[in-house]
């Protein structure tokens, strides 16, 4: 069955990006590769959320070995009710994943948590988030990414990349979760015999 075998596909495909996910958010987490800047909490903000580990990562871990699970169900009433659980399923994973997209996408745009030297000297905050007066962020101006965070060191990189590799592959989770819904009511309304071409024969 064709729904199956693209609910097996659409499994397997979501655990290397919940797993870049992961690690992802893990090494947001430590700066410089050193754990006293999460432990002074001088961790950005999207980051210390852990978005990648619950909902790009575990939940849609889950998600992914539900849909491996359910894809060898025989019978139709079996079918169609594991069908149905693999919407309900999707849908959460679409969530999760969503989430974890907007707040990477918002933490890529407000740039990272750092030691600055601000008008009342050396100070921890957000120096790069985008200000109507003064500058539109510093996607847009790489001579801020090494001239104004003074420590982590290279935390701005840092943080666009990891920031930007995870913010793509919990996207492509949404796109693949989405997939799955449609395809799951597909196989909930046609059945397991969608791609046979089967015609049931009417009873008189």
């Amino acid at each position: 069955m064709c729904v199956s075998r693209c609910v097996r596909c659409v499994g397997i495909s979501l655990v290397p990006l919940a797993i870049v996910c992961v690690l992802s958010n893990i090494l947001l987490l430590f700066p410089e590769l050193k754990i006293h800047f999460l432990l002074e909490g001088h961790v950005t903000r999207e980051a210390s959320w852990a978005t990648g580990l619950w909902g790009s990562g575990f939940l849609v871990l889950l998600g992914a070995r539900v849909f491996v699970q359910n894809s060898n169900t025989r019978g139709c009433c079996a079918f169609r009710t594991k069908m149905l659980s693999q919407v309900i399923v999707s849908g959460a994973c679409v969530l999760a994943a969503a989430f974890c997209c907007l707040v990477s996408l918002t933490g890529l745009s407000q740039g990272p948590l750092c030691r600055y030297n601000s008008t009342s000297g050396y100070s921890w905050g957000v120096p790069l988030q985008p200000h109507p007066d003064s500058h539109a962020g510093y996607l847009y101006n790489s001579s801020l990414w090494s001239g104004v965070c003074l420590e982590p060191s290279g935390v701005v990189q840092w943080n666009l990349v990891l920031f930007g590799v995870m913010g793509g592959a919990s996207g492509l989770q949404v796109l693949l979760c989405l997939a799955n819904v449609f395809n799951s009511l597909l196989g909930l309304i046609l059945g397991p015999g969608v791609c046979k071409n089967q015609v049931v024969p009417v009873s008189v």
